[in-house]
């Protein structure tokens, strides 16, 4: 994903109330700008750190800006909008990056499918056997690199790890990709102390077929890409 223009560079002041960050611009100003990432976001900003920002020029659009990436506690990059996975997994697929998704005819997003009233992320078919593909945006630097999901509980991907499962069960195949938006990434696995229901659920969801796959991304102001793939560890 190229972005044009480019992020623009700031530093953080502060967030709060979720969705709002107050940053200072590189001329003394402020601003408020959106936060699109309903996470914690532990480890992945701190108050004076760097930040990258995108403006908007949607005249409805209560802000006039969308954080982008920031600057971790231990001096790493880190991406934070969680819009951009989906998108990232796309393109992989398509340039033949994730091997895993390779070999479909057509690509779909956000289908409605299961019991739960859900969408998937993205949807592969061809007429062997329809892939059911679920992304999760991964920032959780554990330490020495070993990133974790989630960084808070989530009833929303517990939900959406039993969808999979169902999917399984009725013949199809199932795959759950975590973009690990974190330039110090070296591996991949659960908080199994922040939601131990997430844990337990992907457990037995992989004991029933669905598959579980890690990609790290290469991440600049101008660019973001899903470049290689990262060891996952149940």
């Amino acid at each position: 994903m190229k972005f044009s223009p480019h992020f623009e560079r700031a530093y953080i002041l502060r967030r709060y109330k979720r969705f709002f960050v107050d940053i200072k611009l590189l001329d003394g100003t402020t601003l408020t700008v959106h936060c699109p990432n309903t996470g914690s976001m532990t480890n992945c900003w701190a108050e004076g750190n760097q930040c990258w920002f995108s403006r908007t020029d949607k005249p409805n659009r209560k802000l006039p800006g969308t954080l982008e990436l920031t600057e971790t506690t231990d001096g790493y990059l880190c991406g934070v909008n969680t819009q951009h996975p989906n998108n990232l997994v796309v393109e992989a697929i398509e340039n033949g990056v994730i091997k895993e998704l390779q070999g479909y005819e057509n690509i779909y997003r956000e289908v409605k499918y299961g019991t739960e009233k859900s969408r998937i992320d993205i949807l592969l078919t061809n007429t062997e056997k329809d892939c059911y593909v679920e992304v999760k945006n991964m920032t959780f630097n554990l330490g020495n690199g070993h990133m974790v999901f989630p960084d808070a509980k989530t009833t929303r991907g517990v939900k959406h790890l039993r969808e999979l499962t169902k999917m399984v069960q009725q013949g199809f195949r199932s795959v759950l990709v975590f973009c690990v938006q974190h330039s110090g990434a070296c591996t991949t696995g659960l908080a199994k102390n922040i939601d131990p229901l997430y844990v337990e659920t992907i457990k037995n969801a992989i004991d029933a077929g669905v598959e579980v796959v890690s990609y790290g991304c290469s991440m600049s102001p101008e660019t973001i890409k899903i470049e290689k793939k990262l060891p996952f560890i149940l």
